[in-house]
């Protein structure tokens, strides 16, 4: 039981995730290169998001005290940025930073005039960030990460908490997700089924308890459709698989291809997502001994 009290504990279990499939995964997610492909498929359903993700975002801000007008915000690993244009909406002051050019080309082009003065766009890696330069440094009523693999490690999820001077909020995947063109490749490239776990998002949660920090946590399930052609899945999955594979680009080209072309229909594929996130707010300045 000490052990789940016990800070390096956890920091150890996070790191040990290096040794398993959920490590090679994220590894395969992390590039900027995989989302710059992923972009022109993202977020296609804004109904579907707003519902399940944008609301319930807002009210456990609101509920946490966290969401108001002049607030200064943070985000980290923004994508397309529809929850940094939400936030703007109250008031709210926001940088936001992605290491991704195709998300950010999507943002700025989805940024209304209304909104673009409460906000400021940089095209980072949140790993490289010196947050003391920047004079980031207890620096933002709220830092968030939704998502994102910016917050992938201790060090990085340190650094974020570093940043605010009030409160944090993350989201993560919090059970292993349905992603069947994933799971069918990964069987046909690396010869071995895929045991993907759920996110950090958990080493996370049990690491702030570690802290003496206690946040508010919710867990949602989320679905949604997406859509792509042929050709935009197989740039996303050759990014994607020339990470965690030794295989080069013509002989992933070789094994995907086929796949893709053999699960589409009229040059488009079809598929629903259907996962659960958790998502965490606390607030930097209620730790416990």
């Amino acid at each position: 039981m000490d052990n789940i009290f016990n800070k390096d504990f956890w920091i150890e279990q996070w790191e040990n995730d290096k040794k398993n499939d959920t490590f090679n995964v994220h590894k395969g997610f992390s590039t900027p290169e995989y989302w710059d492909n992923a972009a022109s498929t993202y977020n296609q359903n804004k109904d579907e998001i707003k519902e399940r993700r944008l609301g319930r975002i807002i009210s456990a801000l609101k509920n946490c005290d966290l969401l108001f007008d002049g607030m200064n915000v943070l985000e980290i690993g923004c994508g397309t940025g529809m929850l940094a244009m939400e936030l703007a909406k109250y008031g709210a002051e926001v940088t936001a930073l992605d290491f991704s050019k195709g998300m950010l080309a999507r943002f700025k082009k989805d940024l209304t005039p209304d909104l673009e003065k409460n906000i400021q766009i940089f095209y980072e890696d949140w790993h490289k960030v010196d947050i003391e330069a920047r004079g980031w440094k207890k620096n933002f009523d709220l830092v968030i990460a939704f998502m994102s693999p910016g917050v992938a490690t201790p060090e990085s999820f340190f650094k974020m908490m570093a940043c605010s001077k009030k409160g944090c909020a993350m989201q993560g995947w919090a059970a292993k997700r349905s992603h069947p063109i994933l799971s069918d490749l990964w069987s046909m490239i690396k010869q071995t089924p895929l045991e993907d776990k759920p996110q950090s998002i958990l080493y996370k949660i049990n690491l702030l308890f570690s802290m003496g920090y206690f946040p508010e946590i919710s867990f949602n399930t989320i679905e949604w459709n997406q859509t792509a052609t042929v050709e935009e899945e197989l740039d996303k999955q050759t990014v994607f698989f020339k990470k965690v594979s030794t295989k080069s680009h013509e002989e992933l080209e070789k094994i995907i291809r086929p796949y893709l072309e053999g699960i589409s229909k009229d040059n488009v594929i079809s598929r629903k997502h259907k996962g659960l996130t958790a998502m965490a707010v606390w607030d930097i300045n209620s730790k416990f001994p």
